[in-house]
């Protein structure tokens, strides 16, 4: 399991190595796009708007748009000198709350915790009282270049890290649109609501539930590959001739155009001969 992060986790004097791993894959179907005449891959390049030249990583800057077209630009020195000097050094664990209190909608990425070279005593002490006092903790941590809230709490045996979206980064529901005021509800309809969700409750069972889009598109997927219904991506084409290439070749084209018009020299003599 690949190794995203590796520092320790801190709460009180009590320090735990670890390691962070992500918890968590996408399984979508990664589709590509071709183009439809000669099935070559399509490319994306970076280009810019203005002068519509293509720009190399060296010569992008990051900037912020604080009104419509004015940017203020950040060069790397700035954004430097804002990093903490415990960046992915450690996870401070700062409070300690009831996992319910938390609304599902603040949780952003899961990440199992793996306990470090020396680490695992503490880890498994960790564990135990988080376990024991049915609480989670609350901590901060920084992951590429961003500090994140996050929370530490029990899952199976292992200690699992969960990001956590800050208040300011939750829209407000009031800012919903088309949401109901409080309507008068027929009674007799909420009770054949309520013996609906009666007789549908079950455990939580997550193996039962399957991505049915994504079994039937590998499938068809499948069929296709089977039955050679397949495609072979045409050669990249030579690269495009640059302005100096082109104005050889019209130059060339010139001269050529030019000699094949200029009249042979036995056919001038003898012109001049006549005329005398």
């Amino acid at each position: 399991m690949h190794t995203v992060w590796k520092g320790s986790i801190s709460f009180g004097l009590v320090n735990i190595p670890v390691k962070l791993h992500a918890a968590t894959e996408d399984r979508d179907v990664k589709l590509r796009q071709l183009h439809k005449e000669c099935n070559a891959p399509i490319s994306y390049k970076k280009v810019c708007t203005s002068c519509n030249a293509e720009v190399k990583p060296e010569d992008i800057v990051k900037a912020y748009e604080y009104t419509k077209g004015k940017f203020v630009v950040l060069d790397e020195e700035d954004l430097k000198a804002l990093k903490k000097e415990n960046e992915d050094k450690a996870v401070e664990i700062v409070d300690f709350v009831k996992l319910e209190e938390i609304d599902p909608i603040y949780f952003e990425r899961t990440y199992f915790l793996a306990p470090d070279k020396g680490g695992a005593k503490a880890y498994a002490l960790l564990r135990a009282a988080l376990g024991d006092s049915d609480k989670i903790g609350i901590a901060k941590i920084i992951i590429r270049q961003k500090e994140q809230l996050a929370a530490v709490r029990v899952y199976k045996n292992a200690l699992m890290l969960e990001t956590i979206h800050y208040p300011d980064e939750v829209r407000k529901v009031e800012d919903v649109p088309n949401v109901p005021e409080a309507e008068s509800i027929v009674k007799k309809e909420l009770d054949v609501a309520l013996m609906l969700i009666e007789q549908l409750t079950t455990p939580f069972e997550p193996e039962k539930y399957k991505d049915e889009y994504r079994e039937a598109l590998m499938e068809l997927i499948e069929a296709k590959k089977a039955g050679k219904d397949t495609v072979t991506a045409t050669e990249p084409a030579a690269p495009a001739a640059t302005n100096a290439t082109d104005l050889m070749a019209a130059l060339q084209a010139s001269l050529e155009k030019s000699t094949k018009k200029k009249p042979a020299p036995k056919k001038r003599a003898a012109a001049k001969k006549k005329k005398a």
